[in-house]
């Protein structure tokens, strides 16, 4: 009954691919970042706890959220790794990410509102640019496109 009871707390790579909607190759991908762990079993197949399914929701609205693999990495390092994220895991993440969704959202509508100003000409060398090139900066920097290298 015990080996009953544990097989139906693991999953296989297939069956957490199919329930998460992530391939196969994010799953191995997340692991070898250390974002999700497995056991293996006797036929050194890949056995997953069932919450990693919660892992990898968070994992997946992260990125959705323009958040780096980087900073879900660093986030995790805070969560207890043998247990569900819980909604108060969840809030935490989420106020660690505010300000920086905050700050980017920012930085892009200005940059929206900007646009107008340089959207015809294409050239980011132009001393009158304040979107890409304020004072013509990048000319000090050398010659071509600064901002391609």
């Amino acid at each position: 009954m015990a080996k009953e009871e544990k097989s139906f707390k693991v999953l296989t790579v297939g069956e957490v691919a199919q329930r998460s909607g992530v391939a196969v190759s994010a799953l191995h991908f997340y692991e070898a970042k250390g974002l999700i762990k497995s056991e293996r079993n006797a036929g050194n197949q890949r056995r997953y706890p069932r919450h990693v399914l919660r892992r990898v929701a968070i994992i997946k609205t992260a990125q959705q959220l323009g958040i780096s693999l980087r900073s879900i990495q660093e986030a995790f390092m805070a969560l207890p790794a043998d247990r569900c994220p819980s909604s108060e895991d969840w809030a935490l993440l989420a106020a660690k990410w505010r300000t920086d969704l905050d700050d980017r959202i920012q930085r892009l509508l200005r940059m929206k509102n900007q646009m107008d100003q340089c959207i015809g000409c294409g050239c980011l060398s132009i001393e009158q640019c304040p979107l890409r090139n304020p004072m013509d900066r990048l000319a000090e920097e050398g010659p071509g496109a600064r901002l391609l290298q």
